[in-house]
C-alpha cells in the first residue's frame, strides 16, 4: 500500500541529503537567545544574521515591559476571533494608531502577516475580478490567490511594462483589477519600481496593493516604507504589513484610505475564523510602533550595516542579489556547495538562512542574511571573513577578491536607500498570460 507521504518523496530525498551533509535548517534549536544579534547554539556563541529583526526591537525594554503588564492584567490569550469573542481595547487602539501612522482612514489587525495577505487579498478580489500578481510573490500572496475566486494572472517580476500588457488585454473585461506587489522582496532584497507600477495602475484604472513587510521601519523618513520613500503614499490603495520584522513581535495589518473597508471584517475568512492577537503581543506592538517614526538613527545604522555586508561579500566575488538592501543573499547554483557553505558558517558561529528551491527564484540556492541595526561592525566583518575563507576553499571566490573583501568589510560605505542599485536580474522570466500555474 502506498503512503500518503509518497508525493513528498523528492523533498524527503532533498532533506536527507541536507542532513547527510551536516545540519538541516529544520533542526536548528537555539539553547538561549542572548540579544537581537546573538544566541547560543550547541553551546557555541553564534551571530544571528538571518532574523529579519531590522531595528533590533525584540529586546526593547519598553516593549517587553508593556507585554508583561498586559499579560498580567489581561491574560495569555483571547481564545477566539474578534467576530465571536469581541475586541479588547488594545485591538482597536492599535488599529487607530496604525491608521494614524500611515495617515489613512482605517486599519484592520490580523493575527500574522501571512494572514494579513491571505485575508485581505482573498476578500478584495471576488469571483468576477482579476488578481494580477508579481511572479516572485510571497507564499502568502499565492495562497491568497488560491482562496480567492478571482482569476489570477502573473506578470514578470518587477516589470511594469509586462503588467501593462496584461492589463491592456483586460481593459474591456468587466470586474475590478487588483495588482499586488511587494516593496522589498524577501529572498533577494530587490525593490519594486513603485512609481512605474503606479503609472500603469492609473492608466488602466486598477487598484494597487503593496506588501510593505520588509520596508516598514526600514525606509522612509518616518519609517513607513517604500511608499513614503518614493513620495507615493497617496497613490496606493491598500498596504499590508507585518509586526514580525521591524516591530519585533507577531501580527499583521491592512490599511487603506478608501471608505467602507470595514466590510472586510465580515468577508475575510482568515480574519473571522482566527483567534485575535493576545494582549501581550498587541501591547508590545503598540509600544514599538510608537517609536518607529522617530527611529531615524536606527535606520541610518541599519543601512550602514547592510552596505558593509553587501560591499564586503561583493568584493569577495560572491554573486548577490541585484539591489543593496537589508536583505543580502549569496546566490549559488550548486546545492552541495551551498549546503557546505551554510554548515561551515554555522561551525564558525555565524547563522544565516539557507533557502532552497522551490522556494527561491529561478531555482537558486541562497544563503540569505537580514541585517539589523543592532549588529556591530565587528560582527559583520567576522561574517564576511568567514564567508570569504570558506568561499575560497569551495572555489566560490578568489584570493585576490578575498583580500579586497577584508577592507570592504571593515570600511563599508554607508549609503542611503536611494543609492541602491537598480540593476536587473540576469535571468529572464517567461511570459505568464494564463492564471498562475501554482494557484
Amino acid at each position: 500500500m502506498s503512503s500518503i507521504f509518497d508525493k513528498f518523496a523528492s523533498l524527503q530525498e532533498q532533506h536527507a541529503a541536507l542532513t547527510a551533509a551536516g545540519k538541516s535548517p529544520a533542526e536548528i534549536r537555539f539553547d538561549e537567545i542572548i540579544s537581537p544579534t546573538e544566541a547560543m547554539l550547541d553551546g557555541k556563541r553564534t551571530i544571528l544574521m538571518g532574523t529579519n529583526n531590522y531595528l533590533g526591537m525584540t529586546f526593547d525594554e519598553e516593549a517587553v515591559d508593556a507585554a508583561i503588564t498586559a499579560l498580567k492584567t489581561e491574560g495569555t490569550g483571547t481564545t477566539g476571533s474578534r467576530i465571536a469573542n469581541g475586541s479588547y481595547n488594545g485591538h482597536e487602539a492599535l488599529e487607530q494608531e496604525l491608521a494614524d501612522f500611515y495617515g489613512m482612514r482605517s486599519a484592520i489587525l490580523f493575527s500574522t502577516g501571512y494572514q494579513a495577505n491571505l485575508g485581505a487579498i482573498s476578500a478584495l478580489a471576488g469571483r468576477d475580478d482579476y488578481l494580477l500578481i508579481d511572479a516572485d510573490s510571497h507564499a502568502s500572496i499565492y495562497d491568497a490567490c488560491r482562496l480567492s475566486d478571482a482569476q489570477v494572472i502573473r506578470f514578470r517580476h518587477n516589470d511594469p511594462q509586462n503588467l501593462a500588457r496584461k492589463l491592456e488585454r483586460l481593459k474591456d473585461k468587466p470586474g475590478n483589477k487588483l495588482v499586488v506587489i511587494e516593496s522589498i522582496y524577501s529572498m533577494l532584497g530587490d525593490m519594486a519600481p513603485l512609481k512605474e507600477f503606479i503609472e500603469v495602475k492609473k492608466k488602466y484604472g486598477a487598484y494597487l496593493l503593496i506588501d510593505e513587510a520588509h520596508s516598514l521601519g526600514v525606509m522612509g523618513e518616518k519609517g513607513r516604507g517604500l511608499c513614503e520613500h518614493e513620495g507615493a503614499e497617496s497613490d496606493i490603495d491598500f498596504v499590508t504589513g507585518t509586526f514580525s520584522k521591524s516591530i519585533g513581535t507577531v501580527g499583521g495589518f491592512l490599511v487603506s484610505d478608501l471608505p467602507g473597508m470595514d466590510i472586510i471584517r465580515f468577508v475575510s475568512r482568515p480574519y473571522m475564523f482566527t483567534a485575535s492577537p493576545p494582549p501581550s503581543v498587541v501591547a508590545s506592538a503598540r509600544k514599538t510602533l510608537s517609536r518607529i517614526a522617530g527611529a531615524s538613527a536606527l535606520r541610518k545604522k541599519l543601512w550602514e550595516n547592510a552596505a558593509q555586508l553587501y560591499n564586503g561579500l561583493q568584493a569577495a566575488g560572491f554573486e548577490l542579489g541585484p539591489t543593496l538592501s537589508p536583505i543580502v543573499a549569496i546566490r549559488l547554483k550548486d546545492a552541495e556547495k551551498a549546503i557546505t557553505l551554510w554548515n561551515g558558517l554555522l561551525e564558525a558561529g555565524v547563522y544565516t538562512n539557507l533557502a532552497l528551491p522551490p522556494a527561491t527564484p529561478f531555482g537558486w540556492y541562497l544563503l540569505r542574511s537580514s541585517i539589523s541595526a543592532a549588529h556591530t561592525p565587528e560582527q559583520i566583518a567576522l561574517a564576511v571573513e568567514v564567508c570569504t575563507k570558506i568561499g575560497l576553499e569551495l572555489g566560490l571566490t578568489t584570493l585576490s577578491n578575498s583580500n579586497k573583501a577584508n577592507g570592504a568589510a571593515l570600511n563599508g560605505a554607508s549609503p542611503s536607500p536611494s543609492s541602491a542599485s537598480t540593476e536587473a536580474t540576469d535571468t529572464a522570466q517567461p511570459e505568464a498570460d494564463e492564471p498562475a500555474a501554482r494557484v
